[in-house]
């Protein structure tokens, strides 16, 4: 019974990741006490594009955050199964929960390098609530477009970085195009989209493979606009399979039986240094502040200590 109320109790808190209390996680530690930082990514089975995301962000956390201990762990078990037939073996979050609890680690901080708070998150906040009585604590920290902040730092980020591709005497036009979601956080992408044109990037459009919006809804704002040229963009953390055949292939082939001129770049945006950024800020905060249960904000609004 008491291990299903502390399950219960570390499910809210985890699930509940808004609003946050400043509490550094390493100040609750006591001698012989270990902290780590877990680093999860749905994973690739191109080596050339994990060196230039996936490990690149791994070695840009051990460095930013040397006192806590980096290990990784990969989400996507179609990768994972592939990879094991290349001799390769990775953990999935649970496997590296239980690994590091093993190891006598009590403190760990979760950070996924996935985009959106969707369906990859949702299973992440239950594994680690799962794995979190095996722990003194366990914070699992946000995705990449968590905040509006966020989104409106990632616009101006790829804005600035694809501006050569955009120019309006040349109508040509730039699509960013991201996996998608079934989950309410693909209005994410339609978010992404509006940031991108109310900050004065008109020629900027947001996509997604499974999701919405869809190809046609960019292809009838394409056509809408007269675009002539148009360079597609991995809206992905790795520029993979689904970059190198459904976007470089695929929806290229597709714009140009429409007329279209198009050009691909090969760039996961883990690739760029200001992304990373992104995700070295959002461990940042979890590391130093504690998720607050809503029910107990409630209690408080209720007994007026807001």
């Amino acid at each position: 019974m008491k291990q299903m109320a502390l399950c219960m109790a570390a499910l809210l808190a985890l699930l509940c990741v808004f609003p946050a209390a400043a509490q550094d996680l390493t100040a609750s530690m006591q001698r012989g006490d270990k902290a780590a930082l877990l680093l999860v990514h749905f994973g690739t089975t191109y080596d050339e594009t994990r060196a230039k995301t996936i490990d690149a962000i791994n070695a840009k956390a051990a460095e930013a955050f040397p006192e806590l201990d980096v290990r990784e762990a990969w989400t996507s078990r179609i990768i994972l199964r592939k990879l094991k037939g290349r001799g390769v073996n990775k953990q999935t979050p649970r496997e590296a929960l239980l690994s590091l609890a093993a190891a006598g680690y009590t403190h760990v901080v979760v950070q996924s390098t996935t985009l959106l708070e969707g369906a990859e998150m949702e299973s992440l906040r239950r594994d680690a609530a799962e794995m979190a009585p095996f722990f003194t604590e366990i914070r699992v920290g946000n995705p990449l477009l968590y905040a509006v902040e966020d989104c409106e730092r990632v616009a101006r980020i790829l804005a600035d970085r694809h501006a050569a591709a955009a120019d309006v005497k040349k109508k040509a036009h730039v699509v960013l195009v991201g996996h998608g979601t079934y989950t309410p956080a693909t209005a994410t992408y339609s978010q992404m989209d509006h940031l991108l044109k109310a900050g004065g990037h008109p020629l900027f459009h947001v996509t997604t493979l499974e999701g919405y919006p869809t190809f046609e809804t960019v292809l009838a704002q394409l056509k809408a606009d007269k675009a002539r040229k148009v360079t597609l963009v991995p809206f992905l953390f790795v520029a993979g399979d689904h970059a190198s055949n459904d976007i470089a292939v695929d929806w290229k082939q597709a714009l140009e039986s429409e007329g279209f001129q198009v050009d691909f770049c090969l760039e996961g945006m883990g690739e760029i240094p200001e992304i990373q950024d992104i995700y070295i800020d959002h461990i940042r905060f979890s590391l130093h502040h504690a998720p607050v249960d809503i029910m107990k904000k409630k209690q408080d609004y209720a007994a007026g200590k807001e």
